[in-house]
């Protein structure tokens, strides 16, 4: 089995940028949380963007749908800002025959109290249980496009009512 991983950017790949502490994103965190967790696996990771994702346009997500598109593998996990990540996986639900989650976090990942560890182990054992379709793999729980919202005053994400 293998796994491909897109970062695309958001608070997940957040760092500090300079003595002000302005964040920016930077290289992806993907490689190291999963050789910090010893997974057993193949994966490969493309990182196609480094964006905030209120940043993001149309444009940038018409790249994100042609790389998956594109690429062989049926598994895909996407690495994405929180902001407009449901939008981004509504671009994606027409995609057939790939499972793709997509996962973020509300705290850079190089922070001891980020979500960003926990919500990449879930969107990897969705990936891996769910049938074809598009998922959002964050706050402890898997969601469609359709049936997500992101609640901002609580930091997480939540069913639609």
């Amino acid at each position: 089995m293998k796994i491909k991983f897109f970062a695309v950017g958001g608070t997940i790949d957040k760092v500090y940028f300079d003595a002000l502490s302005k964040y920016e994103v930077g290289e992806s965190n993907i490689n190291d949380i999963l050789k910090n967790a010893r997974v057993n696996f193949r994966y490969d990771i493309s990182s196609l963007l480094k964006k905030d994702s209120l940043e993001m346009t149309d444009k940038d997500r018409l790249i994100i749908r042609q790389a998956v598109q594109d690429d062989p593998d049926d598994k895909i996990i996407i690495t994405h800002g929180t902001d407009t990540m449901i939008k981004t996986a509504k671009v994606l639900d027409t995609i057939k025959n790939k499972t793709i989650v997509l996962t973020g976090a509300m705290e850079p990942a190089k922070f001891k109290s980020s979500d960003a560890i926990f919500n990449l182990g879930s969107a990897v054992a969705a990936v891996q249980t769910l049938p074809n379709g598009v998922y959002l793999a964050i706050s402890g729980r898997i969601f469609t496009p359709n049936n997500v919202r992101k609640n901002r005053a609580l930091k997480l994400f939540e069913e639609k009512e």
